[in-house]
């Protein structure tokens, strides 16, 4: 039983960038890249409260982030805006996506607002649709809305769907912030790597373009990297600072999490081809809830 709109508690997944190739910077500023965004079962969970006061509420605002500026009340103006939509809303978070870890967490928060509130709103965008009105608050929202792990290309929005291996993965984020604007700014970032297919990606593998300036400005990102080396290529996903291992199993991720340094934290997620939140929106679409 999926219980009342308001109980519902709707996930928005973290991911990883499997590799992040920058492949030129465009003459607006932006960057052209090729990375696998890799969806985890790990999440943040939403619960929206529907009403008809026209009024974005969010009830667990982040401290010393305005509410105008948090990317899920954005994200319900945009759709409001979009949509011609007057209804209003009161958004709960549940935050357990480490904040700027290359993770994701903000651009998927601002994703499953948009997918949630389309189908609590009665908005009735399809998935593309929405996944254009989520380009507008960031890059990476696309593929959340989009709900499948995938291949990308152009700023991260031109989206192909890839089957990965479901590997279990233990991340690991040290005690800094790595500011993105900051990484693909610096003069020292790579930004020539010559374009691959997917094919050659899954075959070959691949890196991180920003990860050998990120470890020079932050070593504790370097530290992290080191220590999760001991068992197995770990690597560094988005901007940082968030590094992650792959293992075959639950219990071997477990296991290294177990003796995880105490300055740092951790968790273990599994990898997955469809989201947690489009697989909770089957569910409710299977029920009619």
């Amino acid at each position: 039983m999926l219980g009342t709109k308001a109980a519902v508690r709707w996930p928005a997944p973290a991911k990883l960038n499997l590799c992040l190739h920058i492949t030129g910077q465009r003459p607006d500023g932006y960057h052209n890249l090729q990375t696998l965004f890799q969806l985890l079962n790990y999440a943040d969970y939403l619960t929206f409260e529907p009403n008809d006061s026209g009024d974005v509420v969010l009830l667990n605002p982040v401290a010393d982030v305005p509410a105008e500026d948090n990317l899920i009340v954005r994200a319900a103006r945009a759709l409001q805006y979009a949509t011609g939509n007057t209804q209003g809303v009161r958004i709960g978070v549940d935050k357990r996506i480490p904040m700027g870890g290359g993770l994701g967490g903000g651009s998927s928060n601002a994703a499953t607002t948009l997918v949630a509130l389309n189908h609590l709103w009665g908005a009735g965008l399809s998935l593309p649709h929405l996944a254009e009105v989520g380009l507008q608050l960031g890059a990476d929202v696309p593929v959340f809305v989009m709900g499948q792990t995938a291949w990308a290309e152009g700023v991260g929005e031109q989206l192909t769907p890839v089957a990965m291996e479901p590997k279990w993965y233990l991340v690991v984020t040290p005690n800094c912030h790595v500011s993105t604007a900051e990484i693909f700014s610096h003069k020292d970032l790579t930004r020539g790597t010559p374009n691959i297919t997917v094919a050659a990606f899954l075959e070959q593998g691949g890196q991180n373009d920003c990860q050998e300036l990120v470890v020079k400005l932050h070593p504790q990102v370097r530290q992290v990297i080191d220590w999760l080396n001991q068992f197995g290529a770990a690597q560094m996903t988005g901007t940082g600072a968030s590094v992650y291992c792959a293992f075959a199993t639950a219990e071997a991720a477990q296991s290294v999490l177990c003796i995880l340094p105490k300055q740092w934290q951790g968790f273990v997620a599994q990898a997955v081809n469809i989201s947690p939140l489009h697989s909770l929106l089957q569910q409710i679409d299977d029920t009619g809830a």
